[in-house]
């Protein structure tokens, strides 16, 4: 150990600072704990240009492979292998298990913590082999991780129905000391839909739908990379057109600036029909930004109908309803959104999850 620190590697962040996702998750982890533990994050130049120590943490940057769809594969296996032969630590913290094919070589050296943030391998913008791919991922991770945990009670009831190993339930948070920056956004009125990648899932499609069927009268931006799946794009930008009032902004990878966005909006509408944990859905809830979002059981799962406004999942037309509802019922809206903030404060603050990510890897490092 480094001063009296326990050594943890972590793959599968892919670069900090975070812009969302799992980065976050890690990022917020590696705040609270960074006085009890030494990290290690391996990172890929497609994701950060920042390399060397930081604050609680030394970020190992590889370069990104010059085929882009084989980039993620051997950003796991250039960190596994570094891991192995470079490095010496007391433990790995793996997240993700689309990496898990990693944990062969890991084994080898190493016990693993293994953190599920969704199942990829149900996300319909992957070519059928890649779903192969990623189920056979997720029985390794399984089988071969000495911990494993899910940041969802749907994914923990999966894997306790395919394993016989405990499955922990540690859902995503938000750090109460969460910074957003305060400058006035241009436009005084808008509502937001924000995603990193803007793929079909995400529901863009219906909130757009929504927007003709009933126009709020009002501004729509969308911040995000929508590049993702070309096909798409062209079927958003080609809806787009039918719509009077918006605005593309793309993906903004400062969190503070992101949220600057979020808090000034008058809506924060989030139409995806598959989620296992949204990162985007508890830091909207934290700036305090009444939200419409889909009734999967993902989103019910964190909040009820005292917190959000739901919408009926798919639905434009009722999308739009609600969305007319929540601009007219302005005070309603506030008092959800102040529920909604305090049902963070209390349940899902890094403060507190972070603990029982300490007590499982001091509990690995025992063994």
């Amino acid at each position: 150990m480094v001063s009296g620190k326990i050594k943890v590697g972590v793959i599968g962040l892919k670069g900090l600072p975070a812009f969302g996702g799992a980065a976050s998750v890690g990022e917020n982890l590696i705040r609270e704990l960074k006085n009890n533990f030494r990290f290690t994050v391996y990172a890929v130049s497609s994701h950060t240009n920042v390399a060397g120590e930081q604050d609680g943490y030394y970020q190992i940057v590889f370069r990104s492979f010059f085929i882009k769809k084989m980039n993620v594969f051997f950003y796991y296996l250039k960190a596994a292998l570094h891991a192995l032969f470079f490095s010496n630590y007391d433990l790995i913290h793996l997240h993700h298990t689309d990496g898990a094919f990693i944990l062969p070589l890991l084994r080898l050296k190493y016990k693993v913590i293994c953190t599920s943030h969704a199942q990829p391998q149900i996300a319909e913008k992957w070519p059928r082999y890649v779903k192969v791919f990623f189920t056979i991922n997720e029985k390794v991770a399984l089988n071969l991780s000495n911990i494993l945990t899910a940041v969802s009670k749907n994914l923990t009831h999966i894997y306790t129905q395919k394993t016989r190993k405990k499955v922990y339930y540690i859902p995503n948070g938000i750090s109460l000391q969460q910074e957003v920056f305060d400058e006035k956004i241009p436009d005084d009125k808008y509502i937001l839909f924000s995603a990193g990648r803007i793929i079909p899932l995400k529901g863009l499609h219906i909130l757009l739908e929504a927007y003709r069927i009933k126009d709020p009268g009002i501004k729509l931006k969308i911040i995000g990379n929508l590049g993702q799946i070309p096909s798409y794009e062209e079927k958003i930008r080609a809806e787009a057109k039918k719509i009077f009032n918006i605005e593309f902004i793309p993906l903004i990878r400062g969190k503070e600036k992101l949220l600057n966005f979020v808090k000034q909006a008058e809506l924060f509408i989030f139409p995806s029909y598959s989620e296992n944990m949204s990162m985007m859905l508890l830091e909207t809830a934290f700036t305090g930004t009444p939200i419409i979002c889909s009734d999967i059981p993902a989103n019910k799962a964190i909040f009820s109908n005292d917190e959000v406004l739901f919408f009926k999942t798919n639905n434009a037309q009722d999308l739009a309803d609600k969305i007319h509802f929540a601009l007219k019922n302005k005070n309603i809206m506030k008092s959800k959104a102040e529920k909604a903030l305090k049902k963070i404060e209390t349940d899902y603050n890094w403060e507190t999850l972070s603990d029982k990510y300490k007590k499982l890897y001091e509990s690995l490092y025992k063994i």
